[in-house]
């Protein structure tokens, strides 16, 4: 494949943010497999070592796009959690791919409840509401669990699955945010008793023996995007035919990911951008995941899902869900109106981009 020849690109040099995850394969793989090259850029990926660094550099002009979390564009627009920057989506990078995992001192709070057998997973959280209730009668310390960014699926997801037992994710519990390369090392200080990270930070945990990994986000939601390809809405102004080209790139790349062979590719090149040996990486890819040092793995398919019917379109459904789950965790103005959450959607989800892309590809 050559670039369109009537595609004028306005940049060619670009500087791409991620973060040390498995779902950065899109843009890993990408630039591995020259794919931005055969659309005509020359791309610098840059490893962020936390959400909020990937937030703030984007909005400064120091990336020029980035791997961000799906509700991350939505707060940059709201300017939560920092300065007001309006953020675009036009691409799904990836689906599903967050774990909830214990520490192994909860795992066996856990067991003994249950007659020292190990609970069927996915794990019901009405345990959690055990230990919980017994912390309380007892006066110790609530459990704390820690999750990636404020905005985040992440965070959703362990409140929406702590909720479904009745346990009052706002008083009952402690959430804290780690960056998700630090979520290992607080688990095994006793830091934390649990964390909802993506891969291969959970299966990191398993193999060492600190954690089980007990439910996946395939299990808490279905089908949900979890990262996005995102730029400033005046870079895309600025640069609407380079924005075209990346998006054209990271779409090849999503369909190449597609294969499970060549997953197994792509967890080999993983491994210098995450630090991680191949038997960390390479399960989630491959569907399956880990849940204890000595246990059965669970075979799920959609751990990380890269492509499949319309997975990598941004859609406005799927930004009025997350609008809904920041305002159950409080997160929203209280005087947010339908009108303006209607606005916000149409800003920030650029549905029309993508279908220009693949137009574009098309031809």
């Amino acid at each position: 494949m050559t670039i369109q020849q009537d595609l004028a690109l306005e940049q060619t040099d670009l500087d791409i943010g991620i973060v040390a995850l498995t779902d950065c394969a899109p843009l890993v793989m990408a630039k591995h497999l020259g794919f931005f090259e055969q659309w005509g850029l020359q791309v610098n990926l840059h490893i962020q070592h936390s959400w909020a660094t990937v937030r703030d550099r984007l909005h400064t002009g120091l990336l020029d796009a980035a791997q961000m979390l799906a509700p991350m564009p939505l707060a940059s627009t709201l300017g939560l959690n920092g300065a007001k920057c309006d953020v675009i989506n036009a691409f799904n990078l990836s689906m599903n791919g967050n774990g909830i995992t214990l520490s192994t001192a909860l795992f066996e709070q856990i067991k003994q409840l249950n007659n020292g057998q190990e609970p069927v997973l996915p794990l019901d959280s009405s345990w959690i509401n055990q230990i919980v209730q017994n912390k309380r009668d007892n006066g110790q310390a609530k459990l704390r669990f820690a999750a990636v960014y404020p905005y985040s699926c992440h965070l959703f997801q362990l409140r929406d699955w702590l909720s479904i037992a009745e346990i009052d994710v706002d008083n009952d519990i402690e959430i804290i945010i780690i960056p998700p390369t630090e979520m290992t090392a607080a688990l095994e200080n006793d830091e934390i008793d649990g964390f909802c990270v993506g891969t291969p930070w959970n299966t990191k945990a398993v193999r060492a023996g600190i954690g089980a990994t007990v439910i996946t986000s395939c299990d808490i939601w279905q089908e949900a995007p979890e990262k996005v390809l995102a730029v400033t809405s005046q870079w895309q102004q600025q640069h609407p035919n380079t924005f075209i080209a990346l998006l054209a790139a990271v779409q090849q790349t999503c369909e190449w990911l597609n294969s499970t062979a060549n997953r197994f590719e792509a967890a080999a090149v993983l491994q210098t951008y995450l630090g991680e040996p191949l038997d960390v990486i390479a399960p989630s890819l491959i569907g399956s995941c880990l849940t204890t040092q000595n246990g059965t793995p669970r075979n799920i398919p959609a751990y990380n899902r890269f492509i499949s019917k319309d997975a990598n379109l941004p859609k406005l459904s799927q930004g009025r869900v997350l609008l809904d789950k920041m305002a159950m965790a409080h997160q929203l103005p209280h005087d947010f109106t339908q009108a303006q959450k209607q606005q916000l959607l149409k800003d920030v989800y650029r549905p029309d981009l993508y279908k220009s892309m693949l137009d574009m590809k098309k031809r």
